[in-house]
């Protein structure tokens, strides 16, 4: 019988091969994405990775056991210190102004990734958790893998696929779907039901995460700041 998250990367293949084939993800890899573009999404996933490191925290405080709490912990300290951390050089590399951060507010698309990560963190078990936040792990890792070969041009291109590609990166990876597959185990059909679906709808919105930055997403109607208190100055 497959392991848990072998069904669920199979139930996922048409959206995971979409990620991995999004133009901008192509455009980093072939160095010809605008720099105007990684930027912007320089800029709304630090905000996303600012939420995504508390949601591991969440998970640590819903482990039933003492490791798993100290695991899920240093998943979400590594988030802050090298994830956040790589986002910080790249702002400095990209000349991104403290003007710019103050008035940056997050896309619709980063706000509801957000919001159904929470969501989930909210009411969902352990389980749940990392099956709402393992795609995001997963997909840029085989992101990393699929294009290590690759030779950009533009350096921050061949410091963003060396990231995720990397072994330290691939062991997280790695531990977490070991951890999902473990407590899929133990777990009942309706909640294996909840997990995939948070799954799937994980892998969609790192689809629309892409498509977001792709196209420079922005609010319907500009300038009105309704999410002013949402901004990630704080973070830097």
């Amino acid at each position: 019988m497959p392991a848990f998250t072998e069904e669920l990367r199979k139930q996922a293949d048409q959206i995971w091969e979409a990620n991995l084939n999004h133009p901008f993800v192509r455009g980093i890899a072939e160095g010809n994405l605008p720099l105007e573009k990684f930027k912007y999404y320089v800029l709304q996933d630090s905000y996303y990775l600012s939420h995504f490191a508390r949601i591991q925290a969440l998970g640590a405080a819903r482990a039933d056991d003492l490791y798993t709490t100290s695991r899920m912990a240093a998943h979400a300290q590594g988030t802050n210190e090298a994830e956040l951390a790589l986002h910080e050089r790249f702002i400095k590399q990209l000349h991104i102004t403290a003007e710019e951060l103050a008035e940056f507010e997050p896309a619709p698309t980063a706000y509801n990734y957000t919001s159904h990560l929470y969501r989930v963190a909210d009411t969902g078990s352990l389980g749940e958790i990392i099956a709402v936040i393992l795609p995001c792990y997963w997909i840029y890792h085989e992101i990393g893998e699929r294009f290590e070969g690759a030779e950009p041009k533009e350096p921050i291109y061949q410091e963003w696929i060396a990231a995720y590609g990397g072994e330290w990166f691939g062991q997280l990876v790695q531990e977490q779907i070991s951890r999902l597959d473990n407590l899929a185990e133990n777990a009942s059909h309706a909640e294996r039901k909840k997990m995939t679906q948070h799954f799937l709808l994980s892998c969609q919105f790192e689809y629309l995460f892409w498509e977001m930055a792709f196209t420079l997403e922005k609010w319907p109607v500009p300038n009105t700041r309704i999410l002013s208190s949402e901004r990630r100055t704080e973070n830097v």
